[in-house]
């Protein structure tokens, strides 16, 4: 499920909720924004493909669940509009800046290097990435629709987050097969995950 699919039935982006690290889910207050009784609203939302449940909580919250976390690759990724603040050195982890920037550029050096190794591209099947690494960052990315649409959307401290997820998945979540290994799905989705991850963090292609 997209989320973009979800905010043209709720008129609003959802808000990913909890780790996803065993179930991808998120919540909406649309109908308590839009004064749509909860459960009519829940019903439309019930009928979308890749909606695995969806409950109303509280004073008319939807939880909603995804069935494949990783279909909101499919949406198209854009820069976030945020000028770099951060000063250059230290090149260290305590540095912010640089923890963005190596991040795009580790997401460009993992593009290349399966390109290199030859990992399939393109199309990919979002349901092989179910390791609690990838769900991290893709719990991560399904914040980007609500921060875009938010008046205060917290750049400064969203993307050094999203790059240490990522750099988290590159360590643990490889995209390129190991020693002999041939290339898999999961590798071919990785690689996507990386595309997104490029775009999303400002950076180098190179450090």
């Amino acid at each position: 499920m997209r989320p973009g699919l979800l905010a043209e039935v709720l008129g609003e982006p959802p808000a990913p909720d909890g780790t996803w690290e065993r179930e991808a889910g998120y919540l909406s207050t649309a109908a308590l924004r839009r004064g749509i009784p909860p459960e009519e609203l829940a019903a439309r939302v019930r009928a979308l493909d890749g909606v695995g449940a969806v409950a109303v909580t509280g004073r008319g919250f939807l939880h909603i669940t995804v069935d494949t976390p990783g279909e909101l690759l499919e949406e198209p990724f854009t820069p976030v509009p945020f000028e770099d603040p951060w000063p250059d050195l230290p090149r260290t982890w305590d540095n912010p800046g640089f923890v963005v920037r190596y991040g795009h550029a580790r997401a460009a050096a993992v593009i290349r290097w399966a390109a290199d190794l030859g990992v399939p591209t393109g199309a990919f099947r979002p349901e092989t990435l179910t390791g609690p690494h990838d769900r991290a960052v893709l719990r991560l990315l399904a914040e980007l629709p609500g921060r875009r649409t938010s008046r205060d959307p917290g750049w400064g401290t969203y993307l050094p987050r999203l790059a240490l997820a990522y750099h988290d998945a590159v360590e643990h979540a490889p995209a390129v097969p190991l020693g002999d290994l041939l290339p898999e799905p999961v590798h071919t989705a990785r690689v996507r995950l990386a595309e997104a991850v490029r775009v999303v963090l400002p950076g180098p292609e190179r450090i």
